[in-house]
């Protein structure tokens, strides 16, 4: 029995060989990293429905797992928009306003993100991260950020928060705008201008923590509170212990469903980063499921230590690489600085004004929707535009986990379609070349066998959509009698199953009945395996099975010149002679059959 030698982490293996000249570089990364991160922690931790010191409390348990276990140099993970407001949402539901059981149920979702991330990464399960397609997400995280910001503009103006609803939520709003408090408004708009201005002019300062700091300063000094402005309250000092959060089990469904859906949106946002940001850009299955794991941990950490679930952030991996970062040192530095803030500093926070940690969540979420990206999905391609669309509007109707799992749905139910919607080319021989093939219906100086007709699915075959492509093979024999020979070239096919060699065998039986044979040409090993297993090549005959069209085509016609009934089984001909030259294509043939879509 084979036993795999241990490795390291791979994150282990890079700190192990770490070189010290990049040092400097990576601890200035780390600070300038944490100072963007900081505020949008608070931010999140607010949009996840629990207090601002579980953000910070997320952040260096996150980061220095990833740094142990990720495989991205440049990655930087912790809170994002997008699993916050969907932990968010489904904490809201599951404690019914129950603040201390909303930190748990926060952190038990963090804990089961993790295993099922690490889960599918030890399984080599990397790939189900396709079925979350770039339409998906990009619908997804629109409807999220339509979601954060109608959230946050009560907070922004000094209104009293409406329930309920998208829509009805929307419309309690705009009702209670008249209603808003002056200078809770004023704080919230000047950060939003200082923010949006600042970042245009200078793109590379931290404004986050500017206005974090600035918001700070100006509500101290103004005594903003007594002036009727919400402030964040008394934030802890000090570090938070390890622990196993408890939930009642009726709730476990919920979290089950919530930690899946928290896991599928963290790993699709942060293997988007990852790919943007490695050195050729290249979809790597394998370092797909290292991803798996390293986000798991990152979630695990979080959720022992009181953490919110967390994602890769496209935006604070982009800030990582313009500040210079070589590796995840860069991340353990920015931990330190956020543990060292946790545990001397975090008091500061006390006098923050609500209104401007909801004015750098608008920013950070601000730049998420791009119009321009679904407008481009309708120019290229309709069911990527639907996609999107779909995704979008079952977040805003249905909410962020149902909305989710719609989009999947529909992604789902858009494949097993497509994979049916297989139509059959009649091939014809290529004028002027000794083995070539193509479509007749693409190329009508292609030439074919009176006859004989060979039929090609422009898809594989599959349980799904058999009975459809064997009807539409019967469709195309019935239009080109009289007829001796079926030739069915099953390149498009790599795998087979009962079902297929079932509606295979039935295919031969009506042809054989009507005194048409049935020959297989371009069979793939372990569809030839499913077919022998099946019986099929049995009552098929050892000499109906070729490696090409054009010896396919020979064997057909040697045996009709030999005068064999295809009702019975026949000898192997001792030799077939070579194809002499076609016959006039024959009237009708070339017809594309049953097919829904053009064939390239």
């Amino acid at each position: 029995m084979h036993v795999p030698t241990p490795t390291l982490p791979i994150g282990l293996r890079l700190l192990r060989n770490y070189s010290g000249r990049h040092l400097p570089q990576d601890v200035l990364a780390g600070l300038l990293v944490a100072a963007l991160a900081v505020p949008q922690a608070l931010g999140y931790a607010v949009v996840a429905g629990v207090p601002v010191q579980v953000g910070l409390y997320t952040l260096p348990p996150a980061l220095l797992a990833y740094a142990l276990f990720g495989s991205s140099r440049l990655l930087f993970v912790g809170p994002v928009s997008t699993v916050s407001v969907l932990s968010g949402s489904i904490v809201g539901a599951l404690s019914d306003g129950d603040r201390a059981l909303a930190i748990t149920l926060t952190a038990t979702l963090a804990l089961t993100a993790g295993a099922v991330l690490v889960a599918v990464g030890l399984l080599r399960l990397g790939w189900v991260a396709q079925f979350l397609s770039e339409p998906i997400v990009t619908g997804f995280v629109a409807g999220l950020v339509v979601l954060i910001v109608i959230g946050e503009i009560p907070a922004l103006s000094g209104v009293s928060a409406p329930s309920g609803g998208i829509f009805q939520r929307i419309d309690e709003t705009v009702r209670n705008l008249g209603d808003f408090h002056g200078v809770t408004l004023a704080v919230g708009a000047s950060a939003l201008a200082v923010l949006f201005v600042g970042s245009r002019l200078l793109p590379r300062a931290p404004w986050s923590l500017i206005v974090l700091a600035g918001g700070i300063a100006v509500s101290t000094t103004a005594d903003l509170a007594s002036r009727g402005v919400r402030v964040v309250g008394e934030v802890p000092t000090g570090l938070p212990l390890p622990s196993m959060p408890v939930v009642d089990v009726q709730l476990w469904s919920g979290i089950i469903t919530g930690g899946i859906a928290i896991a599928a949106v963290g790993i699709a946002e942060g293997l988007a980063a990852v790919r943007t940001f490695a050195p050729t850009g290249a979809i790597d299955p394998e370092s797909d499921n290292r991803e798996f794991v390293g986000h798991g941990a990152a979630n695990l950490a979080s959720g022992i230590f009181g953490g919110m679930g967390v994602g890769g952030s496209l935006s604070k991996t982009a800030a990582n690489a313009r500040a210079g970062a070589f590796t995840q040192v860069s991340g353990v530095a920015a931990a330190v600085i956020v543990l060292l803030f946790v545990a001397f500093a975090a008091g500061l926070l006390s006098d923050l004004p609500r209104a401007v940690l909801s004015a750098i969540v608008i920013h950070a979420v601000w730049g998420l929707v791009s119009p321009s990206t679904f407008r481009r999905y309708a120019a290229v391609r309709r069911n990527d535009f639907v996609a999107a669309v779909v995704a979008f509007g079952g977040v805003l109707f249905l909410g962020p986990l149902n909305g989710l799992l719609l989009a999947i749905a529909q992604s789902l139910l858009g494949l097993v379609y497509r994979s049916m919607q297989v139509g059959v080319d009649e091939m014809g021989r290529v004028e002027g070349e000794k083995a070539a093939w193509g479509s007749v219906g693409n190329d009508s100086s292609r030439r074919t066998y009176r006859g004989v007709t060979v039929l090609r699915p422009d898809g594989p075959l599959f349980w799904a959509n058999a009975t459809s492509v064997v009807g539409h093979i019967e469709m195309a024999t019935r239009a080109r009698q009289p007829l001796y020979a079926v030739v069915l070239d099953l390149e498009a096919t790599n795998q087979m199953d009962t079902t297929t060699a079932e509606r295979l065998d039935g295919l031969l039986t009506r042809l054989r009945a009507e005194g048409t044979d049935l020959y297989l040409v371009r069979v793939f090993g372990n569809v030839r395996d499913v077919l022998s297993k099946s019986g099929f090549l049995d009552t098929l005959g050892p000499d109906h099975v070729w490696h090409s069209i054009a010896a396919g085509v020979k064997a057909a016609r040697a045996a009709r010149a030999a005068g064999i009934d295809p009702a019975n089984p026949f000898p192997t001909p001792d030799e077939v002679d070579p194809l002499d030259e076609p016959d006039e294509l024959d009237e009708g043939a070339g017809e594309r059959i049953a097919s829904k879509g053009e064939r390239p």
